[in-house]
């Protein structure tokens, strides 16, 4: 897999593309019966997208793997013998990035869809709400607690923007439900968010269990789609009321 270096700018002085990708004269498709212009426009972007080739050309599983490489190159988070737990990890790619980065430590995944294996990360299929598959986490990091949970899922756009922002909001509660129950003191939470009205009071949320929280828009992200990043780090565990709301939770049940 060649050696990710950060993004080059070209003649312009604009950022060019991934690292070593050069513009070349864009691939037009032409319109064919039975298909709706929607199909050519996504067709003929992926053809010009550097990034589609840049994954193909150094052996990532999508074009995705670029935005946590890039995030990495600012924050540096991703260090050898780290423990990594990537939720909603398939296709891969992001597992790919852990595992090249993390070295000699654990790198977990889990998704509802099937993963191909990744050469040094394992795989579950399984859902993050379900506790028993909490448990097959907490097994497979050998009863560690994990240093680094990722999360790039996202819901099936539905095409109305509100919608989609409140339904990644959601995912993104789930998300860090999930890290409270495995997360290292001092760890890193990265996170895949679409921006919009509800984000401010997810950050403060954040906040109150975070040394510090960023919002990153990488370059591998479409310039055209309200698509960015939050990277929390320095976890200090759950919020007081929420430990004691748990509490409750528990002796009720």
């Amino acid at each position: 897999m060649a050696e990710y270096k950060p993004k080059r700018t070209g003649s312009s002085g604009r950022s060019g593309g991934p690292p070593g990708q050069s513009r070349d004269l864009a691939v037009r498709v032409k319109s064919a019966r039975g298909r709706k212009n929607s199909s050519t426009r996504w067709l003929q972007r992926q053809l010009n997208d550097p990034y589609v080739a840049a994954a193909k050309r150094d052996g990532y599983r999508g074009r995705a793997a670029y935005k946590l490489l890039e995030i990495n190159d600012k924050l540096k988070f991703l260090n050898p013998g780290k423990r990594v737990v990537d939720l909603g990890c398939a296709p891969g790619g992001w597992l790919q990035v852990a595992v090249r980065y993390c070295g000699e430590g654990k790198v977990v995944g889990i998704d509802l869809l099937p993963t191909e294996p990744v050469a040094g990360a394992q795989v579950i299929e399984g859902d993050v709400r379900e506790p028993d598959d909490l448990d097959r986490v907490r097994e497979l990091l050998d009863g560690a607690q994990a240093d680094i949970v990722l999360s790039d899922m996202a819901a099936s756009s539905t095409g109305h923007k509100t919608t989609d922002h409140l339904r990644i909001i959601a995912l993104i509660e789930i998300s860090l439900d999930f890290a409270h129950e495995v997360l290292a003191p001092g760890g890193w939470f990265v996170v895949k968010i679409l921006q919009g009205g509800a984000q401010g009071e997810l950050q403060k949320q954040l906040a109150q269990c975070f040394d510090k929280v960023r919002v990153i828009k990488p370059p591998a992200s479409r310039s055209d789609s309200s698509e960015a990043y939050i990277a929390a780090n320095g976890y200090r565990g759950r919020p007081v009321e929420a430990t004691a709301d748990a509490a409750d939770d528990a002796s009720e049940s």
